[in-house]
């Protein structure tokens, strides 16, 4: 059986980068990603968040600007197993005037038609208004605060969307 998708953004959910910066979060890792050129990024992890993603039911993919590093850098980390991920090509970073976010169409697409969850910490009202009128299924998007990363909270409103977005199916 198809199970809903839950697409992860890294940044924000998974790495509180907008924690104080002298302060890692409790349970947290820190480990230096050479992602790019130039001096590595500082990423916080928790170790204890691919287990409990895992237990939600959902198929999860990456939905991040680390498309295929976030299996490289992140999910042996935080204990995820290779996912798919969302391929933004063209459309990674690019401004929409319409105030839609660059991921959101993309993820819409790679979703075709199935059920899903999005956390991200950058989704807003043009983002639902945008999947209401172009995703003939069930979806939630949930913001994540950048500050403290998933949470229990977070994990309490997955598990509670899953029923309604497997419904969809």
């Amino acid at each position: 059986m198809t199970r809903p998708y839950l697409f992860l953004d890294v940044d924000g959910p998974l790495n509180p980068y907008a924690a104080k910066p002298e302060r890692r979060p409790e349970g947290y890792v820190t480990i230096r990603a050479s992602v790019r050129p130039g001096p590595p990024l500082r990423v916080w992890l928790n170790p204890a968040h691919g287990p409990a993603l895992l237990t939600l039911g959902y198929e999860l993919c990456w939905a991040t600007t680390w498309m295929a590093e976030a299996n490289r850098w992140i999910a042996p980390v935080v204990g995820l197993p290779e996912l798919p991920y969302v391929d933004f090509g063209h459309c990674l970073f690019a401004e929409r005037p319409d105030g839609v976010h660059w991921k959101t169409e993309a993820i819409v697409a790679h979703a075709a038609g199935r059920p899903f969850a999005w956390v991200d910490d950058e989704q807003g009202p043009a983002d639902t208004a945008h999947v209401a009128a172009h995703h003939p299924a069930p979806a939630l998007l949930h913001h994540v605060d950048p500050r403290v990363g998933l949470r229990a909270g977070d994990f309490t409103v997955l598990t509670n969307a899953l029923g309604g977005l497997a419904t969809g199916l």
